[in-house]
């Protein structure tokens, strides 16, 4: 039986648990809101470069040159920007993440307590009940630790697949640059 101080230190730990997860979420939008300013400054600064070069430019041959110049360094800026916005997420998903592992490990410990107990104060013959609920317990415990590691590959398979993504990308570019 829970007394009113575990209550009240769970709904603490709770309460911690949500302010801090609050806390990342900001940081991930703050540095996502960061990423796009500098963007933004680099797209306007590049723009009236690129706006410069455009105008002195004195026939089509010219004009295709400079085209192909400046897509190589665009596609280029535009996987970075993806990398780092990817980052971002990736980061705070994975505060999310190491929290509710934390969580669930916590209410595990708490849960085989109570059951622990209760088998403990059981009365005699229930020895079968008892071993059922331990014996259910530890395949709900496995079956959640197998879906952690599911999920831990998925991300690190996403992740590289990503970065196979963002290479291909840049080296098709760099290609067609030269073909130019």
């Amino acid at each position: 039986m829970l007394t009113a101080e575990q209550i009240v230190a769970a709904q603490k730990s709770n309460m911690e648990t949500l302010f801090g997860l609050t806390q990342k979420a900001f940081e991930g939008v703050e540095k996502i809101v960061e990423l796009n300013v500098q963007a933004g400054k680099t797209a306007l600064t590049e723009t009236a470069s690129n706006s410069q070069a455009l105008l002195s430019v004195k026939d089509a041959q010219e004009l295709l040159a400079l085209q192909a110049s400046l897509m190589q360094p665009l596609a280029e800026k535009a996987v970075a920007y993806s990398r780092h916005l990817y980052d971002i997420a990736s980061g705070t998903s994975a505060e999310f993440g190491k929290a509710a592992e934390a969580q669930a490990t916590d209410a595990q410990k708490k849960f085989m307590a109570v059951v622990d107990n209760a088998a403990k104060n059981a009365p005699a013959g229930s020895e079968t009940a008892v071993a059922m609920m331990k014996s259910s317990v530890a395949a709900a415990n496995n079956a959640m630790e197998s879906v952690q590691k599911a999920v831990k590959q998925a991300t690190e398979m996403a992740e590289a697949n990503f970065n196979t993504v963002s290479a291909n990308a840049v080296s098709a570019t760099k290609t067609t640059a030269k073909k130019r």
